[in-house]
Formats: C-alpha cells, sequence, structure tokens
C-alpha cells in the first residue's frame, strides 16, 4: 500500500488517457492530518519543468495538504500555457478537497516539450476522478499512475516505534543526483515540525538519491516531497527517524537502480581510503559516469584500468601510483599495478562490485550505476524527447 500505510493519508491512481496504453496516469496523495506539515528537494538542474516552479514556491511554508502527479507528459517547456496548467491542477485540486492551492504540489512526468488543450484537460478530469476515488488503500494504485518507462512500481515501507514511514518512486531512465531522482512520494505518521522534516529529508536524501548515477542524465522534473500527517501521535527519536528514512530512500534508490532503462547490470562503486567524503564522491562519479568503463561491464570484462585512468581526471587527493582495485571481491590491481588475473573475477551475474581503496585517508562512500547496453541506446533512440 506504500504512501497508505502511515496514518493519515489516502491516495488514488487512475487513468486519464494521457497515456497511449490507457494505463493508470494521474495520482493524488492527501494528508488527512492532523499536521499538515511537508518537506521537498528538487532538481538542481537549472532547466526546470512547469510543477518543478510551482512547488518550490508552495513548499515555503512548510505545508502541504495534498499533491497531484501525473506521468504522460513532462509539462516542461511548455511556455506560460504549461504553467497555468500547473496552477490550475493545484486550483482543482484544492477546490475539490477545501484546502488552499497552495498547499498543493504538483508533479509530472513524461515527455518534454509537449502539453495543448488536451493535455490540460486529461490532467485536470484526472485529478477531479482521482480525489473521488480517495482511499485509505490507495496506495499502490498510486504507485502505479507515476509509471512511465519503469517495468514495475517501486514502493518501501518502515515501521519505526510507534511510527511508520511509506513511499512510492518512479524511474527509470534520466538517473543522475541532483538533490533528488525522478518522482519520489514518502508519508510518515509521525509527529515532526516543518524544520525537522527538511533537515532529515535532505540527510537522506544526499546519501541515497544523490549517490545514484545511473546514466548521468538530471532529469528536469525530479522531486522527493516528505508529507508528515502526525496521526500517530508519537515524536520520534531523531536520530532514529532519520535512519529509518534514510533506509527508505536508500532502497528506492536500489529499486530505481534495478529498474534503470536497458540495463544488464547494477554497479556499486564503493570508495574507501580518501581524504574526505567529497573525495570519495566524486572518484567514485567519475568511474559511474565513464562510458568506457560501463562498456566493458556489459562485456563482462572487469577492466580495471579504465578505472584508474577514470578517477585520474579528478581533483580528488591520493596517488594514482598507491591505489587498489577490486572486482567482486577480486583485487585486481594493487598499488597501480596488476594484482591478480582477470579470469577470477566473474562478471555474469546482475550484481556488481567495484572497490576502490585510495589509500589517502578514511572517509568513503559508495555510488550506484548501471552498465551501458544495446538495449539502453535502442530504449533512448526509439523513445521521442
Amino acid at each position: 500500500m506504500s504512501v497508505t500505510v502511515p496514518q493519515g493519508f489516502e491516495a488514488a491512481g487512475v487513468a486519464a488517457g494521457l497515456k497511449s496504453t490507457g494505463k493508470p496516469d494521474v495520482a493524488v496523495v492527501v494528508n488527512r492530518g492532523p499536521l499538515k506539515v511537508g518537506a521537498a528537494v528538487f532538481t538542481s538542474n537549472r532547466a526546470k519543468a512547469n510543477p518543478i516552479i510551482w512547488s518550490q514556491q508552495a513548499i515555503q511554508d512548510g505545508v502541504v495538504e495534498a499533491i497531484v502527479l501525473n506521468s504522460g507528459g513532462a509539462n516542461c517547456f511548455t511556455g506560460s500555457f504549461g504553467f497555468q496548467t500547473t496552477h490550475q491542477t493545484a486550483e482543482t485540486a484544492a477546490e475539490l478537497l477545501g484546502i488552499s492551492p497552495g498547499d498543493v504540489l504538483v508533479c509530472s512526468t513524461g515527455l518534454i516539450g509537449t502539453g495543448d488543450e488536451v493535455f490540460r484537460g486529461k490532467v485536470l478530469d484526472g485529478t477531479r476522478a482521482a480525489i473521488a476515488g480517495l482511499s485509505s488503500e490507495g496506495g499502490q494504485d498510486a504507485a502505479h499512475a507515476i509509471m512511465t518507462t519503469d517495468s514495475v512500481s517501486k514502493t518501501s515501507v518502515v515501521a519505526g516505534d510507534g511510527w511508520t514511514i511509506g513511499a512510492m518512486a518512479k524511474g527509470a531512465g534520466m538517473l543522475a543526483p541532483g538533490l533528488a531522482t525522478m518522482l519520489v512520494v514518502i508519508t510518515t505518521d509521525a509527529v515532526l515540525s516543518p524544520a525537522e522534516a527538511d533537515a532529515h529529508l535532505r540527510a537522506a536524501t544526499r546519501v541515497s538519491f544523490d549517490r545514484l548515477d545511473s546514466d548521468g542524465c538530471m532529469s528536469t522534473n525530479d522531486q522527493v516531497t516528505l508529507m508528515v500527517s502526525g496521526a500517530s501521535g508519537v515524536a520520534p527519536d531523531a536520530d532514529a527517524f532519520r535512519a529509518a528514512l534514510t533506509d527508505v530512500c536508500a532502497d528506492l534508490a536500489r529499486q530505481l537502480q534495478g529498474d534503470a532503462e536497458g540495463a544488464s547490470h547494477d554497479i556499486a562503486i564503493h570508495v574507501t581510503g580518501a581524504a574526505s567524503e567529497a573525495d570519495a564522491v566524486e572518484v567514485g562519479r567519475s568511474v559511474a559516469r565513464n562510458n568506457l568503463f560501463k562498456a566493458a561491464i556489459f562485456g563482462n570484462d572487469p577492466n580495471w584500468g579504465r578505472v584508474l585512468a577514470a578517477i585520474g581526471t579528478t581533483a580528488a587527493a591520493f596517488d594514482p601510483y598507491a591505489v587498489d582495485v577490486s572486482f567482486n571481491g577480486v583485487r585486481l590491481c594493487s598499488a597501480g599495478a596488476p594484482d591478480r588475473p582477470r579470469e577470477e573475477v566473474d562478471l555474469t551475474p546482475r550484481a556488481t562490485s567495484v572497490l576502490i581503496d585510495l589509500k589517502a585517508g578514511e572517509a568513503s562512500a559508495t555510488i550506484l550505476t548501471n552498465d551501458l547496453t544495446h538495449d539502453y541506446v535502442h530504449e533512448n533512440s526509439a523513445y521521442s524527447s
């Protein structure tokens, strides 16, 4: 049931005709309170979709009573008409729910640069239908309605000491960090202030969604939203809540990675021995975004030379001739020189681990990515952008 597992939330997902397949494409999640707290993080892409522009303003007061999400159209680079569509979506939801439009966030996903009166009409009709069908059992329907190229819906639930966190996400392409990755809605019935919700969400996102770098492409529509109902009446231990929220975000990030378009390997790049966490992240990301490395993994080739070549382009503090590199537990490079034979590494399983020991300090970080495949190229050449 994802977002409707915590107390105080209702959701729905309906088919409004935005998708040619006839599958659900509009979702609504409503916070019935007693608290109406919200926090969100957004793409750092300067090219932002109209729903992002709207939601960034709406979230300023830390109040969120509802969120409307549509797939089948990004509503990005659609001019003033597109922003008016977003505004009307929030107004329509607000009128039906008896709340302020400024307390309604809006999310969209799909093709960039498309949007007309037909699109607007379907989004508004879908919003009305979804609100009419709101239910405390509607979380899974909402999770299905936000899918685009996703092959499966993505949900996660964690139970705390008297409180619960539920979540849903969508994403299979354009997976790269920038405060958020794709569309994510997280709900909790814990008692949190707006400041607490914002701090916990940013901390959890920093080490989860921000560490997912599947294809190096940052979306114009990324948004992660946390809605707080307080319906449990329990104010959680701060450390316990942050750990649980981080677990939920990390779980969703792994699900996004596992459903990445055309991928045949899920790669975890573990960087240890770094002089700082920032260095570890920079080194890991340099490998995650290296097409030669990603193509080698697709070919089941543990090409550690491409790893060293990639990390050598960074400004991180380390000696390239002191670095160790291991694939799936087998150290192939020691101190910048060959160690074990490459034949000892089996890269046929989907799960792939790369360990890079920089020998420069005590900090570490893990970046999640995927390989570069024929299927990825085919899917993204066939999918209009």
